[in-house]
């Protein structure tokens, strides 16, 4: 995979992407990822690359020139690279997203900066609008490495263990269940005896049950469309049963 990243700041993504998993993922050849400065792509001699707004208005917008030819240059015999525009009006970021750009040769991922886009860049240069969260940040450097990030470890040969990012949190679309290392006992906290037993049917039921108990707990949301097996609805049915018999309970007292 390649994956072009346009910003104002290059300098904001060294530590990211020269450490740990990003870093191993370039050396291995898995993805070739290139930071572009679209302040090169200028037409005038100050390389400005923002103005006013046109009706007026607070703060500046990216000009759509250097950006247009930003990304046609890095697009050069690539018809079919994804444009990310980085921008909080996108489509909020989710792992079954990043799953859809893992697959894809080429991304190009856009980091705004000032008041906004001209919206042409929006309308006619786009093929996606991302939003990591509901929250404004100063530029969007920021969400590109949480996408590159997300997106990197799940190319093929990655990531160490292949099962990895399939047990993952979102990745099923339930939340992962809980994790333990040695020692068994730590002062008085112990392991669950199952995950010591060796059964490994028996180890995956309880993984299964915790993963959805820590959804159904956390994130009931995510149930919502959610393909439930009657084993799961019957467990949800014996939560939600404790659920209610604890809360009247309380308040009998």
């Amino acid at each position: 995979m390649r994956i072009d990243i346009l910003t104002l700041f290059p300098d904001m993504f060294s530590g990211v992407l020269n450490e740990s998993i990003l870093k191993k993922a370039q050396e291995k050849g898995a993805v070739d990822i290139r930071l572009v400065d679209f302040r090169e792509f200028a037409d005038n001699k100050h390389k400005t690359v923002d103005d006013y707004p046109y009706g007026g208005g607070a703060g500046m917008v990216l000009k759509p020139q250097p950006i247009f030819d930003a990304v046609e240059h890095v697009t050069a015999g690539s018809p079919g690279a994804r444009i990310i525009l980085l921008c909080p009006q996108g489509e909020r970021y989710t792992q079954k997203k990043a799953e859809e750009l893992a697959q894809e040769e080429h991304l190009v991922l856009i980091c705004g900066h000032y008041e906004g886009y001209d919206e042409r860049i929006r309308q006619y240069l786009a093929t996606d609008e991302i939003s990591i969260g509901d929250y404004i940040l100063t530029g969007g450097e920021l969400g590109a490495m949480v996408i590159v990030d997300s997106v990197v470890r799940l190319l093929p040969g990655v990531l160490g263990n292949e099962a990895s990012p399939v047990d993952d949190s979102f990745s099923s679309g339930l939340l992962e269940y809980p994790q333990y290392t040695r020692p068994a006992d730590f002062r008085g906290m112990k392991v669950p005896d199952i995950l010591l037993s060796g059964n490994h049917q028996l180890i995956a039921e309880w993984r299964e049950k915790e993963s959805l108990r820590r959804t159904f707990l956390r994130r009931p949301d995510l149930l919502a469309g959610y393909p439930l097996t009657e084993k799961q609805k019957q467990w949800l049915k014996e939560w939600e049963h404790e659920r209610e018999t604890e809360n009247s309970g309380s308040q009998c007292e």
